[in-house]
């Protein structure tokens, strides 16, 4: 049991750390998403599989895995807009290229909401059955969970740190 003492306090930190982290951070993209006003509807277009491509990332493994292989290959699909408007999608399909093939080669269109971004002359898009709104709900909806869910881990270490010191401190 005295082992487990310093590694259960050495992962609580840790978790800390990552927990005070990921609250930042999903607080800072909150305050960066765009309101669905921003957003033009261009509409539903289909888009076809036209190419498949390697694209060198960085590998997130760790130790020897990542000295040895620092950068990993994704193949991305990219699909064209069917109608000739110039609209793209791109897909990562993961890193076998059988699978991105496979996709290609099955030749399925799909159908996708283009967005336009008129202040940046860009564009995004988004399921089918999706809309600004709905698009811009599911984002606030992924950040704050990811808020709360660290919030709320914080807000457990500083109730059992406290307790834990409350009682230290007590016997003395």
């Amino acid at each position: 049991m005295a082992k487990l003492k310093p590694i259960a306090f050495a992962v609580g930190i840790m978790l800390l750390i990552g927990a005070a982290l990921c609250l930042y951070f999903s607080l800072r993209n909150l305050s960066s998403i765009r309101p669905a006003s921003a957003y033009e509807d261009m509409g539903v277009h289909i888009f076809v599989p036209e190419e498949v491509y390697p694209v060198q990332r960085e590998n997130h493994a760790t130790g020897r895995q990542k000295r040895n292989h620092p950068t990993t290959t994704v193949y991305i699909v990219r699909y064209r807009a069917e109608d000739g408007s110039g609209y793209q999608y791109k897909y990562e399909s993961g890193s076998v290229e059988s699978t991105a093939q496979s996709i290609l080669e099955a030749d399925e269109p799909i159908e996708r909401r283009v967005l336009s971004i008129p202040d940046e002359d860009g564009y995004i898009t988004i399921g089918a059955d999706e809309t600004a709104q709905t698009y811009e709900t599911r984002q606030k909806r992924t950040y704050w969970t990811i808020a709360g869910v660290s919030a709320a881990y914080l807000l457990v270490w500083l109730a059992v740190n406290g307790l834990l010191l409350y009682k230290r401190r007590k016997r003395m």
